[in-house]
């Protein structure tokens, strides 16, 4: 709760929060902690992974490629390791689900098409949630 606080005081309070069932998700203080900063938590149905596919592939990938490769010495080591890897996922990977663009790229690029008006303001320095009709997505041969 300590970290989503954070994330939330950092890039804005977001209109929902999905998760699965695990216990650490489920116990009375979360459920008092969503109802205290006023976010609508979702859980997905047990055994239904792929109701969250996006985070599945996300935890997938970032357990193939630095989880099970990396020996952590400590937990600054695992830090430093997780920031690097993090940060090559979202700056500089180019990601087929956004037309080979980097996630960051595709972000600035959705935010410039918001009319001024529309814009987010407060805390976030990006939208949380990007919305189908605004992507750009070409004809596929």
């Amino acid at each position: 709760m300590r970290e989503l606080t954070r994330l939330i005081a950092q890039r804005g309070k977001p209109g929902m929060i999905v998760s699965d069932n695990g216990t650490e998700l489920t116990s009375n203080a979360v459920l008092a902690w969503v109802a205290q900063i006023g976010v609508e938590w979702h859980y997905i149905a047990p055994g239904k992974p792929m109701q969250n596919g996006y985070v599945e592939s996300f935890n997938g990938r970032m357990r193939d490629e630095l989880l099970n490769e990396t020996l952590f010495l400590s937990m600054a080591h695992a830090r430093v390791e997780i920031a690097a890897w993090v940060e090559d996922y979202n700056r500089e990977r180019p990601h087929s689900s956004l037309g080979y663009a980097t996630p960051a790229a595709f972000a600035a690029d959705l935010n410039k098409q918001w009319p001024a008006s529309l814009r987010p303001t407060g805390s976030a320095t990006q939208p949380i949630a990007s919305t189908a009709l605004m992507r750009k997505t070409t004809a596929r041969l």
